[in-house]
């Protein structure tokens, strides 16, 4: 209530009691008239009767406060008394006259103020009305439109839009937080004001600008002809919001990122054009920063199926969906298995068991193989204890990736791995890629020695194809070398053949045991032969198959030996 409606009210409150008191007089005045005679005889009388007019006034006016009707009783009163005064006595003296007529003026003049003190209040509830509203839809810091009163305009540019075109941008300030930490908040608050009247500077008098909350903001474009003007709007907001802005003695910038979506007609929800803008604006973050970039549904559908693999990911490793296979590594003189790769594979519940190809990119991408890799190695290296104790000797490859090698707890995890499952140290190798080993060759150097200090052998995988220099495997600790498909499969071919020997003949030198992968037929089999090639796995040996069928598969030849 304002000023003026609080003083009308007090007033309002002053003219209730005095037509309480006024109207008790009234009902007193048959009494008090009689102590107005001449003489000292009425005195007591209308000092008792005034005191009693107090008294009861006072009672009256603080019961009223509980029940507003009372104080209505003794006006009542006093109208119907001065009807039957009259009545009986078939005139009124001056005295009660004059009463009468001030009880008459006093309610004229409570009529008067209570119509007064209503319109106030009236004037009042609207104004608080228009606050309410205005704090409902408005951001209070910046003045913009909020989220409901932005959805509430894009729910009717949408369904005004005809065949013309609505477009939704959503725009980040990048950095903000680190301003807020760097400046605190009343220059953050100043950096939100000017990035709202830059936004309003941008666009017509019929779009919207609000704040959806924190640092982000929105801005609707209703009614496009042509889809160029959001990127338009949108790059030219980015340009504006860029320029230098001077807070107190801090020289600031306002970099920002847009994601911009756009439908023609009405036909798609403003919950999922604001969907889209998010997925452009992430998108347009994920660049760099500093740019906008446009809802694209292709790019939307690839990261929508990322998001899924990533989720399939780290549940199967949480589920324990991963299962170790293994593929022979035969002697190639005698065809006999004397040893095994391990190689993961995932056993999806929907798509089936799936190749390292089809997930160890994305697991390693997220960080996840050193977890994966331990489980695979410690589970290879309990199978193969079972086995090495049917077939001493039995050796067991494990390949390491990356992250692997790069972990700092790497030769303390082997060693442990070692020690539970009591694989002895010398039955496993360790295999790593060249271009794994080539990311920092110290580093790698450093590892692998230590993790041969376990007794463990290394092995370099796709041997050929990722040194510059011969120079490089004279600095790693490798103990064998495993010639890369590629080559053996070129051996087919008149020059082929002289690759494989010149690959095999450095391994020699470097005093490394050979190992040829992706062996497919006996013809290459028996060309690695003519080589001297000791070792070879490929599908013409065997597929890498489950532990029980590899167990099997050893059992079979232990039977075909003895």
């Amino acid at each position: 209530m304002g000023r003026i409606g609080k003083t009308m009210d007090r007033v309002r409150r002053g003219v209730d009691d005095t037509m309480i008191f006024a109207s008790l007089l009234l009902l007193a005045w048959p009494v008090l008239s009689d102590g107005l005679e001449p003489g000292d005889a009425g005195l007591p009388r209308l000092i008792i009767g005034l005191a009693t007019v107090a008294l009861l006034g006072t009672g009256v006016i603080v019961l009223a406060g509980r029940w507003p009707l009372l104080q209505y009783v003794p006006v009542a009163s006093a109208v119907a008394m001065a009807g039957l005064w009259s009545a009986w006595h078939g005139t009124i003296s001056p005295g009660l006259t004059w009463l009468i007529l001030a009880v008459a003026a006093i309610i004229l003049l409570r009529q008067f103020l209570g119509a007064r003190t209503n319109e106030s209040l009236v004037r009042d509830l609207t104004r608080q009305r228009a606050q309410l509203a205005r704090q409902a839809f408005r951001d209070p810091l910046t003045e913009l439109g909020n989220r409901k009163l932005f959805m509430d305009h894009a729910v009717d540019a949408l369904a005004d839009a005809d065949d013309t075109m609505t477009a939704v941008i959503i725009v980040d300030l990048d950095g903000f937080k680190e301003v807020n930490d760097t400046y605190g908040h009343a220059t953050g608050d100043e950096l939100l004001r000017t990035a709202a009247e830059r936004l309003s500077a941008n666009v017509r008098s019929n779009d919207t600008v609000s704040r959806l909350g924190g640092d982000e903001f929105v801005v609707l474009l209703p009614r496009l002809v042509d889809d160029q003007i959001a990127d338009t709007v949108a790059n030219r907001i980015l340009r504006d919001l860029s320029q230098p802005l001077i807070i107190g003695d801090a020289v600031l910038t306002i970099p920002a990122s847009a994601g911009i979506a756009l439908t023609r007609g009405s036909g798609t929800a403003v919950d999922d054009l604001m969907r889209e803008a998010d997925l452009a604006l992430y998108q347009a973050k994920g660049e760099g920063k500093g740019v906008a970039r446009r809802f694209d549904p292709a790019q939307f559908a690839q990261a929508e199926q990322r998001r899924r693999e990533v989720a399939d990911l780290r549940r199967a490793l949480d589920d324990e969906e991963f299962e170790v296979h293994y593929q022979p590594i035969v002697d190639l003189f005698g065809e006999r298995t004397v040893g095994v790769e391990a190689l993961v594979r995932w056993n999806h519940p929907e798509r089936g068991l799936l190749p390292p190809a089809a997930f160890l990119d994305l697991a390693e991408s997220l960080g996840l193989l050193p977890r994966l890799g331990g489980w695979v190695l410690e589970e290879a290296c309990r199978q193969a204890a079972y086995w090495q104790a049917q077939q001493p000797g039995f050796e067991l490859n494990v390949n390491l990736s990356a992250s692997q090698l790069g972990n700092p707890d790497l030769v303390d995890e082997v060693r442990s791995v070692l020690e539970r499952t009591g694989l002895p140290p010398s039955l496993l190798v360790l295999e790593l890629t060249e271009s794994v080993a080539l990311v920092d060759l110290t580093e790698s150097a450093r590892v692998l020695s230590a993790l041969k200090t376990l007794g463990v052998r290394i092995a370099l995988d796709d041997f050929g194809t990722g040194f510059s220099s011969l120079s490089h495997l004279g600095r790693l600790p490798v103990d064998v070398v495993k010639i890369d498909r590629s080559f053996v499969q070129a051996m087919q071919q008149s020059s082929g053949a002289s690759v494989a020997e010149a690959v095999l003949q450095i391994a020699r030198t470097f005093n490394l045991a050979p190992v040829a992968e992706g062996v497919e037929d006996a013809t290459q089999a028996d060309r690695l032969r003519e080589l001297d090639c000791a070792q070879a796995q490929g599908y013409h040996f065997a597929r890498p198959m489950p532990a029980g069928d590899l167990t099997a598969l050893l059992n079979r030849q232990s039977a075909l030996s003895s």
